[in-house]
């Protein structure tokens, strides 16, 4: 297992474990964070800002993960799947009831002298809707 593809390991591991203190020393100072669907957030007060309201709303386990990596370790692939509860009711989406939701996706990552400089998350958020009862 090379490098990039245990930075990206641990990232999960620590996403499912909810470490965010080890979630975050994963990741550069300035990351660039692609929302699914919505625009670019950039540096790490951002992304804490952008990970407390998902958890306000959310719980989610990512699961069965497959991981690709380039050649030269610069960039990474991840395909998953989101096993998730809708807690509290987001701004601008349906009702929450406790919907649970399994929902494929995928996110692209740009590395750094080790650390995740870059995240693009990718999922089809009208199947989220149907499963949440939109």
């Amino acid at each position: 297992m090379n490098a990039t593809h245990d930075l990206i390991r641990r990232y999960y591991a620590a996403f499912n474990a909810g470490d965010w203190p080890s979630f975050f020393a994963l990741l550069t100072d300035n990351v660039a964070h692609d929302i699914n669907q919505g625009g670019r957030e950039s540096g790490l007060a951002a992304f804490r800002a952008f990970i407390d309201r998902m958890n306000a709303s959310y719980r989610e386990q990512i699961v069965d993960i497959v991981i690709s990596v380039s050649p030269d370790g610069t960039r990474a692939a991840a395909e998953y799947v989101v096993l998730g509860t809708y807690l509290k009711t987001d701004e601008g989406l349906p009702e929450a009831r406790g919907q649970t939701y399994r929902l494929p996706g995928g996110a692209f990552f740009a590395v750094r002298d080790g650390k995740v400089a870059r995240v693009t998350n990718y999922y089809n958020l009208q199947d989220w809707l149907r499963q949440v009862g939109a």
